[in-house]
């Protein structure tokens, strides 16, 4: 009977929405935009551009954008355990407050909620670091307003947190599209070569795709035709601004 039916399924969707209480992950959301005597700085949507552009570049069997889901994979745990320890040292702090004292979390009155729309698990793991970054810089301001640190300490901390996503930031921003497969990088053909003169031999494990990330697509063989805009869309991604207002920091 199930044959007479024709199941004309469309595609699942979710609505995601991310909140953010504070000015200091409001701003690494955002970014910053190159102006006279002021360099660019890669925000949120800069990063999941690029993350978006390697992943489908990866999907057509380019050993380079592999690599790339590999190195930026491996920062990404860098710096969750780096975040887990500036936490981890806050909450020692924290002990120090009376028992007597019941303190709860500051949350912003008018925080700001931003949708999201990422096509890639690297993505996301970077969004789940900055609410990280933001409960972080909401209890360190806590922990100066109730005099558990100083001031040094309570910008230490914040900015320890901040180089954390800058540096992953800083990581993606290098990647450059190599306009290669690995049928080329058997073959050895001009576009290989090229690709080796710029950006280096990738390791042979990832060349020969027995290392790849575990967020890597299915590989689908394409030409390299296909993505031959590819490094002008990661230029866009470099340029693009996310504007939102930037809610109050409260302790």
């Amino acid at each position: 009977m199930a044959d007479h039916y024709q199941l004309n399924l469309g595609s699942l969707r979710s609505s995601i929405t991310l909140t953010l209480h504070t000015h200091h992950a409001a701003r690494i959301w955002q970014g910053r935009t190159a102006r006279e005597g002021v360099h660019s700085i890669m925000g949120m949507a800069g990063y999941i551009s690029v993350t978006n552009l390697i992943k489908q570049t990866a999907a057509q069997d380019d050993p380079y954008a592999d690599w790339a889901m590999v190195q930026l994979e491996e920062k990404l745990m860098q710096a969750k355990t780096g975040m887990l320890e500036l936490t981890q040292q806050l909450d020692r702090i924290r002990q120090d407050l009376p028992t007597q004292i019941d303190m709860s979390d500051n949350l912003n009155i008018h925080p700001v909620t931003l949708p999201l729309y990422i096509g890639s698990q690297l993505g996301f793991l970077a969004v789940y670091l900055l609410t990280d970054y933001d409960t972080l810089v909401r209890r360190t301001l806590l922990a100066h307003h109730t005099a558990l640190i100083g001031r040094v300490d309570m910008e230490a901390w914040i900015d320890d947190g901040a180089h954390l996503l800058r540096s992953l930031f800083g990581q993606a921003q290098r990647y450059r599209h190599a306009g290669v497969t690995r049928d080329d990088m058997a073959a050895n053909n001009a576009r290989a070569l090229a690709a080796i003169d710029k950006l280096g031999l990738p390791p042979m494990d990832i060349l020969e795709g027995h290392r790849r990330s575990q967020f890597a697509p299915p590989i689908v063989r394409r030409g390299a035709a296909a993505v031959d805009d590819a490094d002008a869309l990661l230029e866009d991604a470099e340029e693009l601004p996310t504007t939102v207002d930037d809610p109050e920091d409260e302790a």
